[in-house]
């Protein structure tokens, strides 16, 4: 067997120009085998394809020179440094390339070579000359790899240098492609779609031979990376389907009327028609898997509530999980009074309950007794059993672990899922994030909501702002305020929420009454001063972003966010979400004198709108896709080189051709069995 065969087989250590060396630096960049090598694409290009004459060389510019070695010195200078150089020389003239300190390359060159110099043109001591080039020596009728091409430019790490990377590139290429590498889309669906062969675009996405071909190429591995996550997608979905058994709630539709006819307020359309898509999946005997986006005070709660009551009316318990104590007692007292005529038992587990009523709540859990249990992570402790758990909410997932949220819905039969977020999801994000949920989205806010208008002012107008929430506070309303750090530092001109409080306790608002509030409170304290604040007991209340999500006051109709610029958009939206939620019109003023342009149009775009997901696809845009991948994976990102806001049009025929797979559409039998061999054998990190 030779030793390129061996390769294949063996592992990329014993491929021609790796060894063991170099391949534990490769380990380091995630290569582990000739498939990762041979997708581990250039992060840029050098387009080194025009070569210029000596005569046209200008100054300055970065070039590529062909031309032949007219001679070869090597002279010493100080102490043990020393200069290479190199005179090559065409039909125009000649040019110098130098190295210093590199003596060892005076080996390579002799006189009468022809060569290819590409780098930055200087000019010194009245002669052209070229530092520290990339160079290349041609052998007769040999394809440059360095230059005279398009040239890659790869990620690099210790122990790996660009020129024995793509020499290592192109060996691999040349002569293993063939053999590592097999097509899977018949050839009619690839000229349909517009695709290219797909060992030719791996060969064009390393050493294209011009730029359309390297788009080409691009498009063809996009679409095989999307192609790939989707079916996995789509695979999963169909798992849950066939796998696993839900309890299948009946008279689903008698319940929304009952549920409408006992609400004091009239559902909006959003409302009604996420109620009625999660009744229909409840009515499944394989588990509902639904995400509910709902913006800034939509009232996914009613939603969630509506869920609830399904599964106790079908004698099966539920389970609301949020992520922390205020959000679960606020929960807790909002479902008591939207089920009150129901006659339900419902319960509230925290780490703040008593011992002696935790075991009470636990026997009537496994006893079947109480109905709705709402919780805190104190839910998925090992003690915990439910009597027939039917549903599980989860309120903003992302709070919690994969393995955390796993233990409540590992049961059998498996529980329907809903899991809502208040975080507007831009719809290319939510194909690949959440691609395995149904889709419920509230756009609409309740009848009566008034728009809170929102200022950008500088921070000179601080006085005027403040006597202007005075007045309002002595009326009878709250505010918020919110900074972005705890304390002061020297380094930091950012306004601390410590010394502000003391300042402005003291200054302007010496007769309101103030709270503060910070992630570093220990958590009796910060549930102690958020109890207050929603009964009314602190006006003005200072604080972090701990606020960020899902307190609901009423009566706090006001809202400063000072260095504003240091908020992400998504960031900033929810905040102010937490105000406009009663009668009152309500203000928001973003203290911010951003110094970039992304922080000036965030600022900007708050002023404009109050749409979530139109700020959500604004920050996208602003942010870019990797900022996102946070709310469902950590370490590396999902795509290689596929980005689904610029990619959108590839994402969504990927994923129009998965599902047409999975349907046994589109293909033949033979054609559809290869694909799906393929595409079940490549590992994705979900």
């Amino acid at each position: 067997m030779s030793t390129r065969t061996e390769g294949v087989v063996s592992g990329i250590r014993y491929l021609k120009g790796v060894g063991p060396k170099r391949a534990l630096a490769l380990e380091k960049l995630g290569i582990h085998s000739l498939r990762d090598l041979l997708y581990f694409f250039p992060r840029r290009y050098e387009d080194r394809s025009r070569f210029k004459t000596i005569a046209e060389l200008t100054v300055g510019e970065t070039a590529s020179v062909r031309g032949e070695v007219l001679k070869v010195n090597l002279r010493p200078l100080r102490g043990r440094a020393s200069l290479l150089e190199l005179a090559v020389g065409d039909e125009t003239g000649v040019i110098y390339a130098v190295w210093f300190n590199q003596p060892y390359l005076k080996k390579y060159f002799s006189d009468g070579q022809k060569i290819i110099l590409y780098g930055r043109i200087d000019f010194y001591e009245n002669r052209i000359q070229v530092n520290s080039p990339e160079h290349e020596i041609l052998e007769p009728e040999e394809e440059s790899v360095h230059t005279g091409r398009i040239t890659p430019v790869y990620p690099l790490t210790e122990g790996l240098f660009q020129r024995s990377l793509r020499a290592m590139l192109k060996e691999i290429l040349d002569f293993h492609l063939a053999g590592a590498v097999q097509e899977y889309l018949p050839l009619s669906f690839r000229s349909e779609k517009n695709l290219m062969e797909l060992r030719e675009a791996i060969h064009e996405m390393h050493f294209p031979a011009a730029f359309e071909k390297q788009a080409e190429a691009r498009r063809r591995l996009v679409f095989d990376e999307f192609l790939i996550f989707q079916f996995a997608l789509f695979r999963k979905i169909e798992t849950m389907r066939t796998r696993y058994k839900a309890r299948a709630f009946s008279d689903t539709g008698h319940w929304i009327d009952v549920f409408k006819n006992s609400l004091p307020f009239t559902l909006t359309a959003s409302q009604e028609q996420a109620i009625r898509e999660i009744s229909k999946d409840l009515a499944q005997t394989f588990p509902m898997n639904r995400l509910l986006q709902g913006d800034v005070g939509s009232g996914k709660t009613i939603v969630a509530a509506f869920s609830l009551l399904a599964a106790a009316k079908n004698n099966h318990q539920a389970a609301l999980l949020v992520p922390t104590e205020i959000l679960a007692e606020q929960h807790f007292r909002t479902l008591q009074n939207l089920l009150a005529s129901f006659d339900l038992q419902i319960g509230l587990l925290s780490s703040s309950t008593p011992a002696a009523k935790r075991e009470r709540i636990l026997a009537e859990l496994r006893q079947g007794k109480l109905q709705i249990i709402v919780g805190t992570h104190s839910l998925l402790e090992e003690d915990i059993q439910f009597g027939s758990l039917g549903l599980v909410v989860v309120d903003e997932q992302h709070k919690f672990g994969v393995y955390q949220r796993s233990r409540l819905l590992n049961a059998d039969p498996r529980p329907h899922h809903l899991v809502m977020t208040a975080t507007p999801i831009p719809r290319t994000l939510a194909l690949t994030i959440y691609g395995d949920l149904s889709n419920s989205i509230m756009r609409e806010l309740p009848a009566g909501r008034k728009p809170i208008k929102t200022f950008w002012i500088t921070r000179q107008k601080q006085a005027d702002v403040l006597k202007h929430l005075l007045e309002k506070m002595k009326e009878g309303t709250q505010a918020y305020f919110i900074f972005p750090v705890i304390e002061e530092t020297e380094k930091s001109d950012l306004l601390a929420a410590t010394k502000e409080y003391e300042r402005l306790r003291k200054g302007i608002f010496a007769g309101i009454r103030m709270g503060l509030i910070h992630g570093r409170l220990a958590h009796e304290e910060k549930e102690s001063v958020m109890r207050a604040f929603n009964r009314g007991e602190i006006q003005a209340l200072i604080a972090t972003s701990v606020i960020e999500v899902g307190i609901n006051n009423p009566n706090a109709d006001l809202m400063v966010i000072e260095n504003a610029e240091r908020f992400g958009l998504a960031q900033l939206h929810q905040m102010r979400g937490r105000i406009g939620r009663g009668v009152r019109e309500a203000e928001c003023f973003l203290f911010g004198e951003p110094k970039t342009v992304e922080g000036q149009k965030r600022l900007r775009i708050l002023t404009k709108t109050q749409d979530g997901f139109v700020i959500a696809e604004e920050d996208l845009k602003l942010r870019g896709p990797g900022d996102f991948w946070g709310t469902r994976q950590s370490g590396e990102p999902l795509f290689k080189i596929a980005d689904p806001l610029a990619d959108q049009e590839i994402l969504l025929e990927a994923r129009q051709t998965a599902a047409d797979l999975m349907r046994g559409e589109i293909f033949v039998p033979a054609e559809k069995s290869q694909i799906k061999n393929f595409l079940e054998q490549i590992p994705i990190r979900y």
